[in-house]
Order: structure tokens, then C-alpha cells, then sequence
């Protein structure tokens, strides 16, 4: 006797491309954006604060001055570079999580060269030379594991997790040992090392500009790019084609590193003027989140970069203004991230009830 085979009471099913609509998809991500916003009405309302005014705080103290915007510009700043710099691996399916230890690299060696040199060299060529230092650093630093992974198939994951702490180590113990100035301090740069202002900005913002265009010309316009994609669907159809994954593996994340290395420049010349072990900030983890928001989409990086740099600042001025405590403020920043990296799983899968058919017939 033939038994009859049940489908689950709710199962999912992952959507085809052309099943949901743009529109349809834009709907999802907007409600889980209202969503997230109630939410954090709650958090705030437990707290005994109004949450409109909350919302209104963080608005304002991020947007609604031209102090307030500069000092938003510039914490988008590493994260819309560092989140360049993660996006060919991303799209390689190499979960590069070692970019915090790659920016302290490039940062590290920026340092070095303003320590050496800042008192011997013009600006100009000064932060040419400090910039190809931490470009070199950075990417040797993520060829480490681009190396392991090609020949010896390792964990990419835990490997560059592993790195980062090496190198934050190696930073703390010069920061209070060979290097240390004052208090566990590393002196400040010279003038010569800093990077000019623009716009009352130091100029970080436009070599992270022309990064975007150049991370979307690499990545949809070139062979090297071509071959990231073909990597990402499948390995063994590259390998098929000819490919020589390991090295293009190795390839990419070097370059991966030498972006996040420039970014550690950015920040050390550009915004502390100094190396501290913590240089990073949690950028390199937080740079996930605006690489996946954005599809790997290089001109979204922007929009959710500056995006995040507004709820950052806002939470700032929430603390200052309100009294709100800063974990509170994380806590509404961690919802809207959390809702809105759910509602892709709802635009890539659908929910599938089981539903019977009429008497006599099968269940559906």
C-alpha cells in the first residue's frame, strides 16, 4: 500500500529571480526600516524618554548643522572604504572577516613611515609614501590567508578572525613599550603627516570616492572581476574554464587588505593623528553589515555608510542630550541593522503553507 507522503504545515522555498518585483522588494526593506524604528520607540520609552524627540536628537545631532555633518562624514568615511575593500572576497564567497587587523596593519605602517621620515620630507610626498606603505601592509597582511586558503584549503573564516588579534597585539605592545610617548600614548604625527581638509573635512572622503569607482569598474568591467564572479558561483566550473583559482584567490585578497591597509591610512592621517592598538574601532566588523545591505553594490556602500554615520553620531548626541545611556543607543542601532538584514531573507525565500486540497484529493 502506497502511504502517502505530508509536506511540512510551513516550509520555505527560495523565490526565483523574476517572482518578486523591485517594487515589491523595496516594500520589504522599507517596512523592516518602520519596523525597527517601533521598536526602538519601545527601547526609548522604557527608558522614560519621549522617543519622538529621541529620533528628532539623533536627526539633528547628525545633520543638523555643518559640524554635525562633517563629523558624520567622517565616521562613513572607513566605513564606506573598509567596506569597498571586503566586496571582491564577499563576492568570491572568501568571508574575509580580517579587516580590522588589516586596517591596524596599514595603519602600523603608515605610522612607521611618519615616524621615520616626518621630519625629513615634504607633505606631499610624505603621505605618497605613507600611503604605499600601508597599501603594502595591508595587502601582505591579507595575503596571509589568501596563501593558507590557495594551498592548504584553510578556514578563511577563523584564520583572518585569528589575525586580527595578532596584529592588535603587536600595536598595543609598541603603543606601551618601543613607540610609547606618554601615559600608553604613541606621540602625534607631524604637521607634514596629516592629510590636508577639504570642505572641513580631511580629504579622506575623496580617496574613498574614488574607490567606489573604481571597485565598480573592477568588479563589473574587468577580466579579473569576471573571474571573482565565476569563482563565487562555482568553484569547479572556474577551475573548468581554466582558471587559476588559488592564485586569483590570492590575488583578491591582496587587494582586499591594500584598500583596507589605505583605510587605516585614512584614519591615522586623516582623523587621529596617531596609532592607538583600537585604531579600527570595530570598523572592519561593522563594514559586513554595510557590504551585505548593499548587495556588493559599490554606490549603495554610500548611501548605507552615511546612513550608519548618522545613527552613530545621532546615538552620540542622544547620550549628550537626553541622558540616554550609550547602550541603549547601541541597542536601537543593533534593531535597525537586525531588521533590515532579515528582510533579505524574506525577499530571497517564501513561506509556504500547507494547504489541503478538497475531499477526496491529495494535500498540497
Amino acid at each position: 500500500m502506497d502511504e502517502k507522503i505530508k509536506t511540512p504545515l510551513i516550509r520555505l522555498s527560495k523565490r526565483s529571480q523574476s517572482s518578486l518585483s523591485p517594487a515589491a522588494a523595496w516594500l520589504i526593506r522599507l517596512g523592516s526600516i518602520l519596523l525597527a524604528l517601533l521598536l526602538g520607540c519601545l527601547v526609548v520609552a522604557i527608558t522614560g524618554n519621549n522617543p519622538i524627540k529621541a529620533y528628532g536628537t539623533m536627526i539633528s545631532g547628525s545633520l543638523g548643522s555643518k559640524v554635525y555633518f562633517q563629523q558624520t562624514v567622517k565616521k562613513a568615511i572607513p566605513l564606506l572604504g573598509c567596506a569597498l575593500a571586503i566586496a571582491p572576497c564577499f563576492k568570491m564567497r572568501f568571508w574575509n572577516i580580517g579587516a580590522e587587523g588589516q586596517i591596524t596593519a596599514g595603519a602600523l605602517a603608515a605610522t612607521f613611515v611618519a615616524r621615520t621620515l616626518g621630519a625629513k620630507l615634504p607633505s606631499l610626498p610624505l603621505l605618497l609614501i605613507m600611503a604605499a606603505a600601508a597599501i603594502l601592509g595591508g595587502g601582505l597582511w591579507g595575503l596571509i590567508p589568501g596563501f593558507f586558503k590557495a594551498k592548504w584549503n584553510t578556514n578563511e573564516t577563523l584564520f583572518t578572525l585569528m589575525m586580527n588579534y595578532i596584529i592588535i597585539g603587536v600595536v598595543a605592545w609598541l603603543q606601551a613599550g618601543p613607540w610609547e610617548a606618554r601615559q600608553g600614548r604613541i606621540a602625534q604625527f607631524d604637521a607634514a603627516a596629516q592629510l590636508p581638509r577639504v570642505a572641513g573635512i580631511h580629504c579622506g572622503w575623496i580617496i574613498v570616492l574614488l574607490l567606489v569607482l573604481f571597485i565598480h569598474v573592477y568588479m563589473r568591467h574587468t577580466k579579473q572581476g569576471y573571474e571573482i564572479a565565476v569563482i563565487g558561483d562555482s568553484i569547479r566550473t572556474a577551475q573548468y574554464a581554466g582558471m587559476n583559482v588559488g592564485r586569483i584567490m590570492m590575488r583578491t585578497m591582496f587587494l582586499s587588505g591594500a584598500i583596507s591597509g589605505l583605510v587605516g591610512f585614512i584614519i591615522v592621517a586623516g582623523a587621529n593623528h596617531t596609532l592607538a592598538h583600537d585604531v579600527a574601532g570595530g570598523v572592519g566588523f561593522t563594514s559586513i553589515t554595510v557590504a551585505w545591505l548593499s548587495q556588493l553594490n559599490a554606490f549603495a556602500m554610500i548611501a548605507i555608510s552615511m546612513m550608519l554615520g548618522v545613527l552613530t553620531k545621532g546615538a552620540d548626541t542622544l547620550q549628550t542630550v537626553m541622558n540616554i545611556p550609550a547602550a541603549i543607543s547601541d541597542i536601537i542601532i543593533g534593531l535597525l541593522l537586525f531588521c533590515m538584514l532579515g528582510c533579505e531573507f524574506f525577499i530571497n525565500y517564501q513561506i509556504i503553507f500547507r494547504h489541503k486540497a478538497g475531499k477526496g484529493g491529495a494535500e498540497k
